[in-house]
């Protein structure tokens, strides 16, 4: 009877596994390149992929992608800033470089937002001892959804202007906003953006990014890899609520930090971090 328990028990537990996993790789079939997961596992370190969306997205052949970072991350100098990622660093026949920052924004782009990564890629750059004119010329392109603009464009740029003059002020800081819905497979970038809304690698224009969607998506190895990171940001949101329900405790100030431990099932050290934070 106890093994017959134990059995039951193991059986349960392995179906319950299995059907979390199935319910994963159903999720998996759904994503599309305007998923941020599966955009960031297609470019990163892909400069093949990452140099094709520069000549469609800026038009230009002449960049070569020295290296394609998707994951680095490097944090606001201000106390509590956000982390965002650099994306793409290429050259062009000239040996100018340019840092290349490629964002998803599932509900639109903020103006704000523009301005905060494009300052951040500035800061990034610029090293104890050099000069301003040192900076290499940034883009900062947003890849939506929707056409947030409204205007029914493919792409819409920002450049900084003298408005006396009507020219180009010159400081080598663009800002590019993509409409994900703009629709035209005469068009380079129309074809780019049917390809980021495919399901199916098949129904894809560009090679260089289907044999990528076709591995993450449709292979036994890659959608390993995809499990993993369904399971990786399921952990990460299990212990930012725990984090959350910290941070609450700590502020009613009824309990010591032991209980607040205890209680959030967090590392007391973790705790103790949490209410520096808010103390700071």
């Amino acid at each position: 009877m106890i093994f017959n328990e134990k059995a039951g028990g193991l059986m349960d537990t392995e179906n319950q596994t299995g059907l979390k996993k199935q319910e994963t790789l159903e999720a998996i079939e759904k994503l599309c390149l305007l998923d941020d997961n599966l955009m960031t596992l297609v470019f990163d370190r892909n400069i093949e992929a990452a140099e094709l969306l520069l000549k469609v997205i800026l038009q230009r052949s002449d960049l070569k992608v020295l290296e394609v970072a998707a994951q680095r991350e490097y944090k606001n100098p201000m106390s509590g800033g956000r982390s965002i990622t650099i994306d793409i660093y290429a050259r062009d026949g000239y040996g100018k470089v340019y840092d290349i920052e490629v964002q998803r924004a599932s509900s639109g782009a903020d103006v704000h937002r523009a301005r905060f990564h494009s300052s951040m890629i500035d800061t990034k750059m610029l090293k104890a001892g050099q000069e301003f004119k040192e900076i290499h010329d940034s883009y900062v392109i947003f890849i939506t959804a929707s056409d947030v603009m409204g205007a029914g464009c493919s792409l819409y740029h920002i450049n900084r202007i003298i408005e006396e003059t009507g020219t180009y002020f010159g400081d080598g800081s663009h800002i590019i906003y993509v409409n994900g819905s703009y629709k035209d497979d005469n068009d380079p970038v129309g074809r780019l953006m049917h390809d980021f809304r495919c399901l199916s690698s098949v129904d894809m224009f560009y090679p260089e990014l289907a044999k990528q969607v076709k591995y993450f998506k449709e292979t036994e190895g890659g959608q390993e890899i995809m499990c993993q990171v369904f399971e990786d940001l399921a952990e990460k949101r299990v212990t930012e609520e725990k984090k959350a329900s910290a941070r609450r405790l700590i502020a009613r100030g009824k309990q010591t930090l032991e209980e607040i431990a205890e209680d959030t099932d967090l590392p007391l050290e973790e705790v103790k971090e949490l209410a520096g934070l808010q103390l700071a």
